[in-house]
C-alpha cells in the first residue's frame, strides 16, 4: 500500500515538472514511510513517483518506481494483488523470469503478456500507472470497486495523476471550486463519485482503465462495472439448489478471508461487537495457522452503556483465541486530533472519524495491516434501508401521482417543521415516490431546495444540474429488477464507494496503515450478485453461518447498530448554542477548513 504520482508532458519536459512531482510525492509521505523514489524519462516528458508502505517483499528490491527494462515498461503501483503468486507461476510457465518477490513486478509482467486485458485477472485492490516506452503511452488502472483512489488533471499540455487530491494541489493544479463537487458535498455529506471539490481534478472511475497517448488523446475502458454486473446476473445465474448455493457462499467467504491475509507482515482484524467483524475474526482463526490479533476501539462516553462494544468484542476474541488489543478514546482525543483529522481528509466528508481513530489504534499497537468488515451491509442487505425505502415508496405514491402536490406540501410543511424536526420530513411526498428519491431522503445531508438557499443562485443551479439529483439515482436503478437489487446498487455506488471506501483510505493511510476489505473483493461480489434476482438472496444470517465454531449469542442476536462513534456529543461540546444538528454544523466546519468556503444555514421563513 502506497502513494503514487506522476505526469505525462506532451512536449519536452523541464526541471520545473520534476520539482512539482517532488512536491506531490512529499504531500503523500504518510502513505509510505518505508521508502520513496522517483523516475524521470530521458527526455523529461514522463515522471513517476512513489511512497512505499512495505507489505509484500520487504527487501529493497521491492522499491518503486519499478522497471522491466526488456519490455521497456515502468510502473508506480498502489495496492495489493492477492493472487500474485498464482499469476507469477503462470507467467513463469510462459518464460517470464523475476528479480523480486513483489506483486508489483508481477503486474509489470502481466501487462507485458496481456496488455490492459490483464485487469480482469488481478484479484485485489489497486491504482497504478505504467509508462510504455514502446508507444510512449501512459496507462492508468483502478481496481474493480475503487478501494484505492486515483485522480487526474490536465494542466496545459501536462497530464497529472496521484493517489490524493491534495497531492495534485501540491503539484500546482488549479484550486477553482467545482459547483458539482461543492453541491454534491452539501447534498450527500461527501463529494460524489467521478468528481472532486476542484474543477480541474477528476477521479478515475472504479473498474476503469485510461490510456494517455503521446499526442494527448485519452482512451477510457471499463474492466468492471458494478451496475452492468447486476444487470447481467440473470443471464449467467446458476440455478443451484439452496444447499449447493449456500455451500458455494461458504466456500467463497472462506476464500476471500484467506487471500486477504497474504502479506509478509502480521495482519490484524478490526473487531467491534458487530456480526461482520466477528465473522471475519472467527473465520481467520479457522483458516490461519494461528488466530490473528484483534483491535477494538473503546469510547469513554459509552463505558457501561448498551453502546459499549468492548464486552462483546472481548467475548468474541476469547472464543476465537485471538490476542485482543483495546484502545480507549474520548472527547479530549477528538479535540486534540481534530486538526489532524482535517489535514488527513483528502476530500471533505462528514464521516471518517471512526476510521481515523481505529486506524490510529491499530498502528499504536504495532500493525501495518488490518481487515475490516466494510461492505457486507451493502451487498447482503444489512441496512434498514432495504426495508424502509420500499415502504416509503409505497406510502408516498400519492405525492408523485398528483403533479405539484409534493412541492406544495413541502412549502407548507417546512414552515411548520422549522427547528422541530429534520427539514427532510417536509419533502417526504415530493421525493419519496421513487426509489432514487426515497434514497435521497435517507442519505441526504441537505435537501436540494435548502442548497439553493445556501449557495449563490448560479452555483447551486449549475451544481444541481451537473449532479442531476435526484433523477440520477433513479437512472442508476432503472435498468435493474427488484427492490433489493436496486438498493444494493444505491448503497454500493452512492454511499460505500464514494464515502466509506474513500474515507477508509485517507483515514488509514494518514497513520500508514493498510486496510483490507474482504467483502468488497470482486470474486465475492460476483458470487453474491448471482442470486440477487432470486427470492432467496444471500443474507447476513448466511454470513454468520460460515464459521464452524459458533459465535456468542451476544453477537448473533444483537440488533444492527452500526459502528457507533460519539461524534455528535463531541461536536455538541464545541457547537453549543448553534442548534442540535451537529452533523450539519460539522459539515460546514469541514468545508470551511478544507476549502475556505463559509456556508450559512438559513432557517425557513
Amino acid at each position: 500500500m502506497c502513494g503514487i504520482a506522476g505526469y505525462r508532458a506532451l512536449s519536452a519536459g523541464s526541471p520545473e515538472l520534476k520539482d512539482r512531482l517532488d512536491r506531490a510525492s512529499a504531500q503523500m509521505a504518510r502513505r509510505g514511510p518505508d521508502g520513496h523514489g522517483s523516475w524521470v524519462s530521458e527526455e523529461g516528458c514522463v515522471g513517476l513517483a512513489h511512497r512505499r508502505l512495505a507489505i509484500i517483499d520487504l527487501s529493497p528490491s521491492g522499491a518503486q518506481p519499478m522497471h522491466f527494462e526488456e519490455a521497456q515498461l515502468h510502473i508506480t503501483f498502489n495496492g495489493e494483488i492477492y493472487n500474485y503468486r498464482e499469476l507469477r507461476e503462470d507467467l513463469a510457465a510462459k518464460g517470464h523470469t523475476f528479480r523480486t518477490g513483489s506483486d508489483t513486478e508481477v503486474v509489470l509482467h502481466m501487462y507485458a503478456e496481456y496488455g490492459e486485458a490483464m485487469c480482469n485477472r488481478l484479484v485485489g485492490m489497486f491504482g497504478f500507472a505504467i509508462y510504455d516506452e514502446r508507444d510512449r503511452s501512459l496507462f492508468l488502472a483502478r481496481g474493480p470497486v475503487g478501494i484505492k483512489p486515483l485522480y487526474f488533471a490536465w494542466d496545459g499540455d501536462v497530464f497529472w495523476f496521484a493517489s490524493q487530491v491534495k497531492a495534485l494541489l501540491a503539484a500546482g493544479i488549479s484550486t477553482e471550486i467545482s459547483p458539482a463537487g461543492l453541491t454534491g458535498f452539501l447534498l450527500w455529506g461527501h463529494v460524489p463519485s467521478g468528481m472532486t471539490m476542484y474543477q480541474a481534478i477528476r477521479e478515475v472511475a472504479p473498474g476503469t482503465t485510461m490510456r494517455v497517448a503521446a499526442d494527448g488523446s485519452a482512451t477510457v475502458n471499463r474492466h468492471f462495472d458494478f451496475v452492468e454486473e447486476l444487470q447481467r446476473k440473470s443471464e449467467a445465474i446458476e440455478r443451484l439448489s439452496p444447499e449447493d448455493a449456500l455451500a458455494s457462499f461458504h466456500e467463497e467467504v472462506r476464500a476471500t478471508v484467506r487471500r486477504h491475509f497474504v502479506a509478509d507482515v502480521p495482519v490484524s482484524v478490526f473487531l467491534s461487537a458487530g456480526k461482520d467483524s466477528s465473522t471475519l475474526l472467527a473465520l481467520a482463526a479457522e483458516v490461519l495457522p494461528e488466530p490473528p490479533s484483534a483491535v477494538t476501539l473503546a469510547f469513554k462516553e459509552y463505558a457501561g452503556t448498551d453502546w459499549d462494544e468492548v464486552p462483546i468484542a472481548r467475548q468474541v476474541a476469547e472464543a476465537c483465541g485471538s490476542p485482543h488489543h483495546v484502545v480507549e478514546v474520548g472527547e479530549e482525543d477528538f479535540r486534540r486530533e481534530k486538526d489532524n483529522i482535517l489535514e488527513a481528509m483528502d476530500q471533505p466528508s462528514v464521516d471518517g472519524v471512526n476510521s481515523y481513530f481505529v486506524s490510529r489504534a491499530a498502528r499504536q499497537v504495532g500493525f501495518k495491516v488490518a481487515l475490516s468488515g466494510l461492505g457486507a451491509d451493502e451487498i447482503l442487505g444489512g441496512y434498514s434501508s432495504f426495508e424502509s425505502i420500499p415502504k416509503l415508496v409505497r406510502a408516498a405514491k400519492i405525492g408523485s401521482a398528483v403533479p405539484g402536490f409534493g412541492l406544495a406540501l413541502r412549502q407548507i410543511a417546512r414552515r411548520v417543521i422549522r427547528d422541530r424536526a429534520s427539514p427532510k420530513y417536509a419533502s417526504l411526498l415530493e421525493y419519496g415516490g421513487t426509489v432514487g428519491g426515497a434514497y435521497l431522503l435517507r442519505r441526504a445531508l441537505f435537501m436540494p431546495w435548502e442548497i439553493r438557499e445556501m449557495l449563490p443562485r448560479h452555483i447551486a443551479k449549475r451544481g444541481l444540474e451537473e449532479l442531476g439529483e435526484p433523477t440520477i439515482s433513479n437512472g442508476l436503478v432503472e435498468p435493474l429488477s427488484g427492490r433489493f437489487t436496486e438498493i444494493v446498487a444505491l448503497e454500493t455506488m452512492k454511499y460505500m464507494v464514494p464515502r466509506l471506501l474513500r474515507d477508509c483510505d485517507w483515514a488509514s493511510m494518514y497513520h500508514s496503515l493498510e486496510v483490507r476489505v474482504p467483502f468488497v473483493d470482486a470474486p465475492f461480489l460476483r458470487l453474491v450478485m448471482r442470486r440477487l434476482d432470486e427470492e432467496a438472496n444471500y443474507s447476513k444470517s448466511d454470513l454468520l453461518g460460515v464459521p464452524k465454531a459458533r459465535l456468542p449469542r451476544s453477537v448473533t442476536h444483537r440488533p444492527k447498530t452500526g459502528f457507533m462513534v460519539p461524534v455528535t456529543s463531541w461536536l455538541l461540546g464545541e457547537e453549543r448554542g448553534k442548534g442540535d444538528n451537529s452533523l450539519r454544523h460539522w459539515a460546514t466546519h469541514v468545508l470551511s477548513a478544507q476549502t475556505g468556503i463559509e456556508i450559512e444555514q438559513k432557517s425557513p421563513a
